[in-house]
Order: structure tokens, then sequence, then C-alpha cells
């Protein structure tokens, strides 16, 4: 796996069962509010995928999308956002229930909602893993990719149209800089492989770099 530059190489790797990873990223103790735990990783890494798996594995959980928050907002400029209508309310215990102003103004459906007596929420998207939001995170993990990787699951997910060719450049033109200012991948619990390094069932299964360091 060749990650992007300035992002050093993780690794050696090690298959885990995923029940082993979720015990660790859900360790700790806290009472009255959900366990918050941060999925960061460049776009097209397998962010959305891990958040699935451990929604999965863990019953009475939840997943909350950074791209769901700045739908039409910014591409990292949403930290606030999010601290105020998502991180604190969980942290308070609350329920979450929130329309941003995008989708109110261009009359997007439902919202981001998120019950109140759960026992973890993965908070999935680049750029979560950042410094002002750690105070409010009880766990993260960073999913490092191979870049050419990254970028041809992007182009595969959003279409090669003139309009998303662009929407794709202007995303990794901004992505770079942002992650080489913030660095996530030195203050994760927990790198995972979002590129194949090594055979497992992924059904199952997890690839973590050695060692696994955690707070909790």
């Amino acid at each position: 796996m060749q990650p992007e530059h300035g992002e050093p190489a993780a690794g050696p790797w090690q298959v885990v069962p995923v029940d082993d990873l979720v015990e660790r990223l859900h360790g700790g103790t806290v009472t009255g509010r959900p366990r918050i735990v941060a999925i960061d990783g460049r776009g097209g890494a397998g962010k959305s995928t891990f958040a699935r798996l451990l929604q999965e594995r863990v019953p009475g959980s939840a997943v909350v999308h950074t791209d769901d928050v700045a739908w039409h907002h910014a591409f990292f400029d949403w930290a606030g956002v999010l601290t105020e209508h998502v991180l604190q309310p969980l942290r308070r215990g609350e329920a979450v229930d929130f329309r941003p102003p995008p989708w109110v103004q261009r009359g997007r459906p439902g919202s981001i909602a998120v019950p109140a007596g759960l026992r973890a929420v993965w908070v999935e998207g680049t750029g979560v893993l950042r410094r002002e939001l750690a105070p409010l995170l009880d766990a993260s993990v960073w999913v490092q990719v191979d870049r050419l990787e990254a970028e041809r699951r992007l182009l595969e997910r959003d279409g090669d149209s003139p309009e998303q060719l662009r929407h794709v450049a202007e995303w990794l033109r901004e992505e770079h800089p942002f992650l080489l200012r913030e660095e996530p991948w030195k203050h994760a619990d927990v790198v995972l492989a979002g590129s194949p390094v090594l055979q497992h069932d992924p059904a199952t299964q997890v690839v973590v770099a050695l060692p696994v360091t955690g707070r909790a």
C-alpha cells in the first residue's frame, strides 16, 4: 500500500477479529451517554463500509456521516456545526434531530437523527479526527488507503462526468493540505488498512497496524 505523500506508511499489519477491535474501541466507561468513536481517512478509504460493519456488531449504535453535516456547506469547514448540533448533544445524553440549513434550502428530506440511549455512535468522515474535536471523542480510527486506489474509488462512487471530475479534483486539492496540517494518523487509537494488504474475511476480520495502542 502506497499512502499519499506526507502520510507515513503504517505497519506491520495483523489480522484481528472484528469483535476484538470493537471491544477495544468500545472499552472504557462513559455514563449517561453513548461512546463516541471517530472514523477518519481519505476520501475513498472505506470509512462508511467500516462504520456499517461496526454498527452491525454493536446493537444499539448508530452512524453519523460528516458528509451529511457538510452537504452543500464546505469540504472541511464544518467542525463547529458538528460540535454544536451533533457531538455536544450526544455528550449530554440527548437525542439528535438536526436539519442543516442547506438541507432546508435545497429541499433535501429527512434529518440527521440519532436517538438517545444508544451504546455507541460511530462518526465517520474525512477530517473528523482533527485537533479541535479531540476533546469530544472517546476513541478514534484512521483508515489508511493506497492513494491511487482511493482516487479510483472516488471516481467509481461519484461518476466520471465533467462535473463530478471537477468535484473530485477540488476535493483532492483541499483534502491533502488539510490532512497534512492535522496529521490525524498520529492521533488515532487504531490504524486500519483500507486497501488489501493481508488475506482475511472482511465479514468477521479486519487488518490493523501494530502496535495497536489506545486511550481506553
